[in-house]
């Protein structure tokens, strides 16, 4: 985007400035390394959303009387059900995140992807949207939610608001927007309306409420986009306004507004090496450890039962709230290290059955976590500007000691981008929850090519299976 296309001044309105912005970005502003992250971020999400259909906060969900009751075009995906693109982007939605295994940007504070990809193909959908045009109204609400971030972070993630949801919201009405081709001044109302929606609190964290707030921040932010389409009106002051958003939010002088705009798509936050997929399903703070493993037995053939000691050393600040030595349930499981590095010596990958059911009781994985130690790294400092090292060293019964370290490893993304291999990998593993074999290839490869779709259902329907709505926690569907 070229700034002498933003008419706006800085005495308009916020919403108004970035509204300017969102109406003048188009392909020309959008790089070869942007789109291949964007297609790489929609496939791994759709993959979650698919993983997370049987989940049970999604399933409570379209049981819930009213919900996803509304007629419409709009799939609730690895089902056969149609409604409304509100309704299709709350449960989605809800799903993309119920295993919280999917993209997340240490700028933003959450996870940038969620809020936007139920409502963009929910809306396109219904609105026989083409591919180009959904990755470029996912590229405008990412830049709108990390932009938000940098305004308002980190005291904004600190005082307890969850921003993938509370700026997720303005996010999605802006994607929903760019999607609807609204001119600027139903842009700025759209990012006005969005603001009084926008909620989240971190305290649900753990609960089946935290992926709630993804649904409803897509739907939120979808039904901001559509109200102004209308023209619904707001406040277009509601960001800086003394009792708005940054205000309220945030509080007098805890914010910079500035950051919202300086630089806008030049380049695109989502080239940015703070962008990152999850290429494991738990939590993002094992991951380099995880990693470091994975290396072991690749690089030097390490196998489980030459295994008599493993000491796991990651930054002081990943260990805090992953230092669970036996884990009880599969959720500890999910935040235990010692378990994730075990099951990747034992496996030589991790995986969604590992964090199911006994799993983690399993004989082998116990013997293994019993001769685990985990503790901060000596050479890694509590401030240092890295924080996501790791190194794990292996003591094995020929009298061996092999070690591999990794000084920041966040996710998977910049310098270090999953392969075509790996996405793969990750997206079969979550489709085949929903969704017969042979289907998921080819929805693999159609969201490949998102860029060449004239129209998105000729995707989504790849994702309609007749009789597989959620019931009681399964699909009627056999495999």
């Amino acid at each position: 985007m070229h700034q002498d296309r933003v008419a706006s001044s800085a005495e308009d309105p916020l919403a108004s400035r970035l509204a300017e912005r969102i109406c003048a970005f188009d392909r020309s502003g959008a790089t070869a390394a942007a789109l291949a992250a964007a297609r790489a971020s929609i496939l791994d999400t759709i993959a979650v959303t698919l993983a997370g259909l049987r989940e049970p906060c999604t399933r409570l969900l379209l049981e819930t009387p009213g919900v996803a009751s509304a007629p419409g075009p709009s799939l609730i995906l690895g089902t056969d059900r149609r409604t409304s693109a509100l309704d299709a982007t709350l449960v989605n939605g809800t799903a993309s995140h119920a295993l919280d295994y999917d993209d997340f940007s240490g700028v933003f504070g959450g996870h940038q992807s969620v809020p936007l990809v139920a409502a963009l193909f929910a809306l396109g959908e219904e609105r026989q949207a083409s591919g180009r045009e959904l990755l470029l109204a996912y590229l405008v609400g990412v830049e709108t939610e990390i932009r938000l971030a940098r305004a308002v972070n980190y005291h904004h993630y600190d005082k307890g608001w969850h921003p993938t949801s509370t700026l997720g919201t303005i996010g999605a009405a802006a994607a929903a927007a760019r999607l609807l081709r609204l001119d600027a001044q139903r842009t700025a109302m759209a990012l006005s309306i969005a603001p009084s929606l926008s909620s989240g609190l971190k305290a649900n964290f753990g609960t089946m409420t935290k992926p709630l707030h993804v649904g409803h921040c897509g739907r939120n932010g979808l039904l901001a986009a559509l109200l102004a389409e209308r023209g619904f009106e707001a406040n277009a002051r509601v960001l800086e306004h003394h009792q708005g958003f940054f205000n309220v939010f945030n509080g007098p002088g805890l914010f910079d507004g500035d950051k919202l705009l300086d630089g806008w798509g030049a380049p695109l936050e989502i080239e940015q090496p703070s962008i990152a997929l999850k290429q494991f399903p738990c939590c993002g703070s094992t991951h380099p450890a995880i990693a470091m493993m994975l290396a072991l037995v690749r690089e030097e053939a390490v196998r489980a039962e030459e295994v008599r000691h493993i000491e796991i050393l990651p930054h002081a600040r990943r260990l805090r709230h992953t230092n669970t030595p036996v884990p009880a349930t599969p959720l500890q499981a999910k935040f235990s290290v010692q378990y994730a590095v075990v099951r990747a010596l034992v496996d030589g990958a991790v995986r969604l059955k590992d964090f199911e059911g006994e799993a983690h009781l399993e004989p082998e994985i116990r013997r293994l976590l019993a001769v685990t130690e985990a503790r901060p790294h000596p050479d890694m400092a509590d401030d240092a500007p890295e924080q996501w090292g790791a190194e794990v060293i292996v003591s094995l019964a020929d009298g061996r000691r092999l070690s591999r370290r990794v000084d920041n490893l966040v996710g998977r993304g910049g310098d270090n981008p999953m392969s075509r291999g790996e996405l793969w990998e990750k997206f079969a593993d979550c489709a085949a929850r929903a969704l017969p074999r042979e289907r998921i290839a080819p929805l693999f490869e159609g969201l490949e090519a998102l860029d060449a779709v004239e129209d998105v259902n000729h995707v989504t329907r790849l994702a309609c299976v007749p009789d597989a709505v959620v019931r009681r926690g399964h699909t009627t569907m056999q495999h």
